[in-house]
């Protein structure tokens, strides 16, 4: 249960969750952070990327539509679960907000928005029809891109004046909010062709190369202090050391981004733009999934080292799921524009990795959640030091 103990002066502070039987339901509630939107997004993308994929049968295209079927159920009650959470415990949102460990994960709630009404669209079409999949993919994509740019800009500006950040505080997790823009670029295309031809369907596609740019760009400027972290500081804590797939969204998102706009830009803009938008999908998304493929490599090594030193589940291994879904749906939009198999391979090579990264998270999630240990309140116990160490730390113990 934790107490309190001096040992020459230090203390020491460490967390453990209550036991279950010990967790009321509203203190579950209060510690439901925005952070469980990536069990949604990881979800949400096992079955739009598999849809993807070029050769399924029948039965896996049922398969991925109750993938998707299964995260549209998850957005739902999430919803529900994060509205109480406002209402009953405005303390502990604001707080979230303030914390800058928190605030970035506000980004997941537009992603997977944007996830699930995409996904209406892909594997989601033959379950519900295509005209409701038009409507919630339209409703989702709205609500989803005002989040996300809102999101883009409240986030770096409380960093900017709330939060006490410093360079090597830096972590994967600060991207969040800056990729959700390229989410919507990435899945705005798909509802191109269902507005009337002209100028909603030119605005609505220009609009999705604008967010392209400016989440670019805001990634670029963001990505080299999260390197330099890694590079120059000590190795993430090892509960963290999964977001480090992060930084493949942007990548993977960004390559379908492209792809996805080129694929209906003829006839929505004028030419040579529109086969212009092809060259650029080409000479962009081929580099860039090269270095997804690096920064792939590297996280995987860090990921093993930390699951050596014990690293156990939590919920940042949603990071496996969707950062390399986008990798999927990248290599399948590289592998329509080069005619190359070998991103056929990698596409499909990609998706059994997701496949597998979801199965761990979900079971680690679904443990937890019986167990009561991820949705538990904190509770202090003191252990003492020596005092020659002069510092207090504190460590989660969950």
């Amino acid at each position: 249960m934790g107490g309190q103990r001096r040992d020459r002066g230090v203390m020491v502070t460490v967390v453990r969750p209550l036991p279950t039987a010990s967790v009321p339901r509203a203190s579950q509630v209060r510690q439901l952070g925005p952070n469980w939107y990536a069990s949604v997004m990881g979800t949400a993308i096992l079955g739009s990327a598999g849809v993807a994929l070029p050769a399924h049968s029948a039965a896996l295209r049922e398969v991925f539509a109750g993938a998707w079927a299964l995260s549209l159920i998850m957005l739902v009650a999430l919803l529900a679960a994060r509205t109480v959470h406002w209402t009953r415990h405005g303390d502990q949102a604001r707080a979230h907000l303030l914390d800058p460990a928190v605030a970035p994960f506000y980004g997941c709630l537009s992603m997977a928005l944007l996830a699930v009404g995409g996904g209406a669209l892909t594997a989601g079409r033959d379950l519900i029809g295509t005209g409701t999949a038009v409507v919630l993919d339209a409703v989702l994509f709205t609500a989803g891109t005002a989040v996300g740019l809102a999101a883009a800009v409240a986030v770096p500006y409380l960093m900017a004046v709330r939060h006490r950040v410093e360079p090597a505080q830096a972590t994967p997790v600060w991207l969040l909010p800056l990729v959700a823009p390229m989410v919507s670029a990435a899945l705005g295309p798909l509802l191109v062709p269902y507005l009337p031809a002209g100028q909603p369907r030119g605005t609505l596609l220009l609009a999705c190369l604008a967010m392209f740019g400016l989440s670019l760009l805001a990634i670029l400027l963001m990505l080299p202090l999260v390197f330099a972290r890694l590079i120059s500081s000590t190795p993430l804590p090892l509960a963290l050391t999964p977001t480090l797939f992060l930084v493949l969204g942007p990548l993977g998102q960004s390559t379908t981004a492209v792809s996805k706009i080129a694929d209906v830009a003829p006839g929505v803009v004028p030419a040579p733009y529109d086969r212009g938008l092809g060259v650029f999908a080409v000479l962009y998304g081929v580099p860039v999934m090269g270095f997804a493929l690096m920064w792939l490599a590297l996280a995987t090594a860090h990921v093993v080292r930390a699951r050596r030193q014990g690293m156990g589940f939590a919920m940042t291994w949603w990071a496996f799921t969707f950062p390399v879904g986008t990798c999927v749906t990248g290599a399948m939009a590289l592998a329509r524009h080069t005619g190359l198999a070998v991103y056929d391979g990698l596409a499909v090579g990609l998706y059994a990795v997701l496949a597998a990264a979801w199965l761990a998270a979900a079971a680690g999630t679904v443990r937890g959640l019986l167990s009561g240990e991820l949705l538990a309140a904190p509770r202090p116990a003191f252990v003492a030091l020596p005092s020659a160490t002069g510092r207090t730390r504190s460590g989660a113990g969950r």
